[in-house]
Formats: C-alpha cells, structure tokens, sequence
C-alpha cells in the first residue's frame, strides 16, 4: 500500500509539473549516451567491449547465408550491406507500398524475409530479427537521423506525437511526463533520458541483452501500469515515426549500450 501511495503521489506531482511542457526544441536534444557514466560509455565506444557487437556479428553472418525455398540470402540482392543499408537505419520508419502503411526497419527486414525468401519474419525480439536488425542498423552507425520527407508519413508522425503526450495506465502518465519535462533529473537513483530512439536495436545492462525499440516501449508502458499493443501493432510504428523526428540530427548509435 505504501509503494502504491508513493506512486500515486509521484503521478500527481509529475502532472502537475508538466501541465505547460511543449516538448523539445532542436538545441536541447541530447543522446542517452550523456546522460551515462563513463564506463557504460566507454563500454559502447570499444567494439571490442561493446556486447551489442556479438548480435552485429551474428546479423552479418545470416545476411550472406541462403535460407528459405529459393536458398537465396540478403546478400543476393542487397549485396554489401555496409554499402547498400548505410543510411537505412537513419531514414526508417519508410512506407511500404504493398501493405500501405508505415514500418520501422525491423518490419521491413521481417516482411523482406517472407516475401522474398518466403521464411518466417519472426518475432521483434527473435535472434534471426535482432541480429539482422543489428547488422543493418550499425551500417548507419555515426551518421545523423533523418527522417524520410515522404509527406505519407507526416500523418503517422502525428499519431504518433499524440500517442507521445496522451496519458495511460493507471499511473495515468504520458512519455512526455517524463522525457520532455523531467529529463535530466533522477528517479530510483538513474538519470530520466530524453528518451530518444537513435542507439537501437541496442544492448541494454538490466536486460543482459540485445533488445527493440518496441521492447524498451513495452517496457515504460509495463511501467506506468498500460496494456501494450501487440508485437508489431501500427501504434508502434507510430511512436516509432513520431521519435525519429523528434530525435532529427542525432547520430545513430546502433548497437548502443545503456544501463
């Protein structure tokens, strides 16, 4: 009951505080990788250290091996990755034509998959998805995110902006609650980041793993006592679309590493 009621107030007091907020401008953001001591920091610049490095690896691999009916691989159409996917990371969420919709890269290398080597895409968190995400996500590594300026996508953009600052679960808070009005400040004893999407898929220490975006989404939303949407649901896009924009100029830093 204590924990409860010490939530609770925590909810109110935060509200309170970010009744005016207006979101971010341009010259505030910064990475979750300032706000980081500087081992954990140390830990993403060395790729040797990096544990986020053994999913690249393991993505680089399964892009040059044939799977599916056709026996064909990644590699067969897209060649070198390091060539062809380089600004992929940086520009996604894009829209896809056949299904009429937006989706995030990990979508794209799953409906790649199926379509043209007719295997299963698999699940956000399954290791064929992560590490091919991985793989193609670091091949943009350095450069800054640019969203894509097809006007189909503002709309989505929007949807996602909303999903951003509408208050959910029973703690009845937003993201922007704690990543637009309270970044910077601390709670349980962590430093509250802007929340920005530009390290993943990226290696988390708590989880002991490589791991999505829609896993860290998940994550906040379990936190704040929300129902999540399934795998793969268009909201996730949404958000996904909606934080790429609001991250503009930052590099990406796939595979990062946060605490």
């Amino acid at each position: 009951m204590r924990r409860r009621a010490a939530l609770v107030l925590i909810a109110a007091t935060w509200l309170a505080e970010a009744a005016g907020a207006q979101g971010l401008a341009p010259e505030q953001r910064r990475s979750g990788f300032e706000s980081m001591g500087s081992a954990t920091q140390a830990m993403q610049r060395d790729d040797d250290a990096n544990p986020g490095m053994l999913s690249v690896r393991d993505g680089e691999a399964r892009w040059g091996r044939p799977e599916g009916p056709a026996a064909r691989a990644c590699a067969d159409c897209h060649g070198d990755a390091r060539l062809s996917m380089r600004g992929a990371a940086a520009r996604h969420p894009r829209w896809d034509e056949a299904l009429g919709r937006a989706v995030g890269l990990s979508q794209r290398i799953a409906l790649c998959r199926a379509r043209h080597q007719q295997v299963p895409g698999g699940a956000p968190e399954g290791v064929e998805r992560l590490s091919l995400s991985a793989w193609v996500a670091h091949a943009s590594r350095g450069l800054p995110v640019r969203p894509d300026p097809d006007l189909r996508l503002d709309a989505v953009r929007e949807r996602g902006r909303r999903l951003f600052e509408r208050r959910m679960g029973q703690l009845d808070l937003s993201c922007a609650d704690c990543h637009d009005a309270r970044w910077g400040r601390r709670l349980g004893g962590s430093t509250i980041p802007q929340g920005h999407a530009n390290g993943y898929p990226l290696y988390r220490l708590e989880w002991q793993a490589l791991g999505s975006l829609q896993r860290r989404l998940r994550n906040c939303m379990n936190g704040v006592r929300a129902q999540p949407w399934p795998a793969d649901a268009p909201e996730w896009v949404e958000l996904e679309a909606f934080l790429q924009a609001r991250g503009e100029g930052l590099p990406v830093e796939a595979p990062a590493v946060r605490p």
